[in-house]
C-alpha cells in the first residue's frame, strides 16, 4: 500500500510540475500545498515500515513457537534412546548442552548458528539409533520421530516467511528515500535467519 501512494503523489507532483500548474498559482498556496502533500508522503513511508516490522516479528514468532515445540521433544527423544542405550552418555551430553545454547541464543543469526549445532547433536543420537533394533521399533520413539521430523519442516516454511519478510524490510530499509525515513522514526534493518542447508533439505529422520 505504501508503494501505491508513492507512485500516485509522485505523479500527482510530477503532473502538476510538467503542466505549469505550479507557475499559475501563487506561492501563498503552493507552499501550503507541498507541505500536505510532504507530510501525506511521510506517514504513508512510516505506516509502511510499520507494516513491514509487524509482519516480520509475526513471522519471527512463528519460528520461535516451532522452536519451543522442537526443544519440548527432545528431553522425551534423550530419555526414550537412554533405555536402549545407557552407556552413550557424551551424546546425550552433547543434546542437552546443544539444547540449552539453542533455547538462550538471543538474534536470528545467533540462534541459527545454536540451531544449526542442535540439529547436527541431534542427528548423532539418531545415528546412535540404527545399532538398536528394538529402540527404532519403539512405538513412543517412532512417535517422537515424526513429530520431530514434523516441526523440522514447519520450521523451514516458517524460516522461509520470515526471510522473505526481511528481504522486504531490508529492501526498504537500504533504499533512497526509504533509508533516510526510516533512520528518522528509529526503524532498523534485520538479520536473516540462515539454517545449515543440509538441515534444510534433510530433517531429522531414521531409515528403517
Amino acid at each position: 500500500m505504501s508503494n501505491f501512494w508513492n507512485i500516485i503523489l509522485g505523479t500527482i507532483i510530477l503532473a502538476l510540475v510538467v503542466s505549469g500548474l505550479f507557475d499559475k498559482i501563487s506561492w501563498s498556496f503552493n507552499l501550503p500545498a507541498i507541505g500536505v502533500v510532504v507530510v501525506v508522503w511521510l506517514i504513508s513511508m512510516y505506516n509502511g515500515f510499520v507494516s513491514l516490522k509487524n509482519r516480520t516479528d509475526e513471522a519471527w514468532s512463528d519460528i520461535d513457537v516451532q522452536l519451543k515445540r522442537r526443544y519440548d521433544l527432545i528431553p522425551n527423544l534423550i530419555e526414550t534412546v537412554k533405555g536402549y542405550a545407557k552407556h552413550e552418555i557424551s551424546t546425550f551430553d552433547n543434546v542437552t548442552k546443544a539444547r540449552s545454547q539453542a533455547m538462550q541464543a538471543g538474534g536470528a543469526h545467533d540462534k541459527a548458528v545454536a540451531e544449526n549445532m542442535l540439529s547436527s547433536a541431534l542427528k548423532s543420537l539418531f545415528a546412535v539409533a540404527e545399532a538398536y533394533p528394538d529402540l527404532k521399533a519403539n512405538q513412543n520413539f517412532l512417535e517422537l520421530q515424526r513429530e520431530l521430523s514434523d516441526t523440522e519442516n514447519k520450521i523451514q516454511a516458517s524460516r522461509r516467511f520470515y526471510n522473505g519478510n526481511v528481504r522486504d524490510l531490508n529492501t526498504a530499509f537500504d533504499s533512497f528515500p526509504g533509508n533516510v525515513i526510516a533512520k528518522m522514526f528509529g526503524f532498523s534493518n534485520r538479520e536473516f535467519f540462515e539454517l545449515n542447508e543440509e538441515a534444510a533439505k534433510e530433517p531429522v529422520k531414521v531409515s528403517f
